[in-house]
């Protein structure tokens, strides 16, 4: 599946070769690299295409002109919701889109833009497309509407447009859509079914009804993950967790933030926990809390300052569980939020990579091995680019090949192709693919949402 036009792209061909080499499938992107992810004003359609194996095109949808391009505008889901053993891909649509047999929703000469290039008016829809044809399966009013623009936190249409998306198990045994708006002030949360053909709202959350101390809680992403521990998945949404029904599950009140992660990041404590890092100058600069209950484990102070990236996973053999570092807090954390060493030199991605049970790290186009003295370089790749401007993103990360290590995307240099970039280091650690666990496959398609993060399990690989 590719996002192309202002967005992040991901697919591509899984090839083994030898130590770091790629494969490659063509990519009509021409986004320069580097360029903004968050375009004000107009922007292009968006595509979103699907390619097979062999990298021909499959199908292509156009969303049209009453969409915006951009990491926070388009966001979709790539998943089997209704039990045939093929995916649909699930969007936010509007009049003009053309869906991938050529039917257009809407009015096809529909144009909301203001002269600003924001679009405040006219319909909105949520779609469900079949992944092989593109083919519109269903279409219902996207819920929430947008209301009183200003509600979502500026009047002029930013923050309006703010969505997030996930899928969930919230019964357990069958994927529900989760998708969102707003985390600014006003939270909308709806969970979809997708069943017999038709889309139906299972629940909605909105912090209008559930109380003010919901709002301004969310972050620019969400994790899914069963918290509780009673087989069905609930709904990380930066400072706060929504249960499996719908109701609010825990909130610490402590704002939004740009980064988060949700694993077992203290594999001698029961269940799971949230790192997140926050970006009111007056709350902790990042804390670690139970995910159950959202009670606080570590926090630390304020930095009085935007705390804008952290990351928590282990990454040092020399302490058990997970490390923990951000952008404004000097040092190396432990599980008890105590600096035991030297800040790695990012503070973005970590992924699994060579044979060891410890991930390494992942920024822009290249993959370190943290060390106590230095980082080491272990793939400098050539000939492609990060996406989203300072967030210096790759397309996809993801166990794509079932060996438990993970596979990287970035579009070439050029924008006209993907290339998959493996490992073929040996291990000495048997364990089945990562995506085998429901948290992790439900982390890769969430993954690509708004500011990218990376997909953790549920459980730690390491104890």
């Amino acid at each position: 599946m590719v996002e192309s036009c202002g967005t992040s792209a991901r697919g591509g061909r899984a090839v083994t070769r030898p130590r770091w080499e790629r494969s490659q499938v063509d990519c009509p992107c021409r986004v320069p690299p580097g360029g903004r992810y968050d375009p004000a004003g107009y922007t292009g359609n968006v595509y979103v295409d699907a390619y097979r194996l062999d990298g021909t095109l499959l199908r292509r949808i156009d969303l049209g002109r009453n969409i915006r391009a951009g990491a926070h505008y388009t966001q979709f889901q790539v998943f089997d919701y209704d039990g045939d053993g093929r995916a649909e891909v699930a969007m936010k649509t509007a009049d003009g889109t053309r869906t991938g047999t050529g039917q257009v929703l809407g009015s096809a000469n529909a144009d909301y833009r203001n002269s600003s290039g924001y679009i405040l008016s006219g319909p909105e829809y949520l779609t469900m497309f079949d992944g092989r044809t593109g083919a519109a399966l269903a279409t219902v009013n996207y819920d929430p509407p947008r209301g009183t623009v200003s509600s979502w936190g500026d009047s002029y249409g930013n923050r309006v447009d703010r969505f997030l998306a996930g899928t969930a198990y919230l019964d357990g045994s069958h994927p529900s859509l989760i998708m969102s708006r707003g985390y600014y002030t006003r939270t909308v949360i709806a969970a979809w079914d997708f069943r017999g053909g038709a889309l139906t709202e299972r629940w909605k959350f909105d912090s209008n009804s559930a109380g003010s101390q919901y709002t301004g809680q969310g972050d620019h992403q969400l994790a899914i993950a069963d918290t509780d521990g009673d087989g069905r998945d609930e709904i990380v949404f930066g400072a706060m967790a929504i249960d499996d029904n719908g109701s609010p599950l825990w909130n610490t009140r402590l704002g939004h933030g740009d980064a988060m992660h949700v694993g077992d990041l203290i594999p001698s404590r029961a269940g799971l926990e949230e790192f997140k890092v926050d970006e009111d100058t007056s709350k902790p600069a990042a804390w670690t809390a139970d995910a159950k209950t959202g009670q606080i484990i570590w926090q630390n102070a304020s930095c009085s300052c935007d705390n804008g990236r952290g990351v928590s996973d282990d990454v040092y053999a020399g302490s058990p569980g997970a490390e923990s570092w951000s952008s404004a807090v000097p040092g190396l954390l432990n599980t008890s939020g105590q600096t035991i060493g030297r800040k790695p030199s990012s503070a973005n991605f970590v992924v699994w990579r060579d044979g060891d049970a410890q991930r390494e790290l992942l920024d822009g186009t290249h993959i370190d091995k943290y060390g106590t003295g230095a980082d080491t370089r272990l793939l400098t790749a050539s000939g492609v680019h990060a996406n989203n401007g300072t967030k210096n993103t790759q397309s996809l990360q993801a166990d794509l090949f079932g060996d438990w290590r993970e596979e990287v995307v970035w579009p070439t240099s050029d924008n006209r192709a993907l290339r998959i970039y493996s490992t073929t280091d040996p291990t000495s650690i048997s364990h089945v693919s990562l995506m085998q666990d429901r948290q992790y496959r439900e982390a890769v398609a969430w993954q690509n949402t708004a500011y990218n993060q990376p997909p953790h399990p549920s459980f730690a690989l390491a104890k």
